[in-house]
């Protein structure tokens, strides 16, 4: 079974149709995905702001959120639990974001528990602590 981690970066780069993320979606086709729970309220907050933004218009917001809705049926989540915390697992020379922390220590945690093909991210600073972490990224 080939599994890839995406974060909520991707989703979202998919989801909206961004250029830099089409090149990922042909990677993610046919393959197990995998994400933590933050996913979805990650992905759903930043729709919102979008909209509320006016930089999603509101037609585009509501199939959106619909689409965010039916795709969580794609994914492998794994929740947050007590025990991703105080793991004192970071990368060793950056310290993430904590919501970046949960989406590595999660990825991590696929990557014991069955394998990673892939860790795939649109945020650079996310995909150098995977890098770090010993995640397998996209070269």
């Amino acid at each position: 079974m080939q599994r890839i981690y995406l974060d909520t970066s991707l989703y979202l780069g998919i989801l909206l149709g961004e250029a830099k993320a089409k090149p990922f979606q042909k990677t993610i086709l046919g393959k197990t995905l995998c994400s933590s729970t933050l996913l979805l309220i990650e992905a759903e907050r930043n729709l919102v702001r979008l909209s509320r933004d006016r930089l999603l218009a509101p037609d585009l917001f509501v199939g959106a959120l619909e689409r965010l809705k039916k795709d969580k049926e794609l994914f492998l989540l794994r929740d947050l639990t007590v025990d991703f915390c105080l793991t004192g697992a970071f990368p060793p020379v950056r310290v993430p974001r904590s919501s970046d922390l949960i989406h590595l220590r999660t990825a991590m945690w696929f990557q014991q528990t069955g394998g990673l093909e892939l860790f795939l991210t649109l945020d650079d600073q996310q995909y150098k602590a995977a890098q770090e972490f010993g995640l397998p990224t996209s070269s």
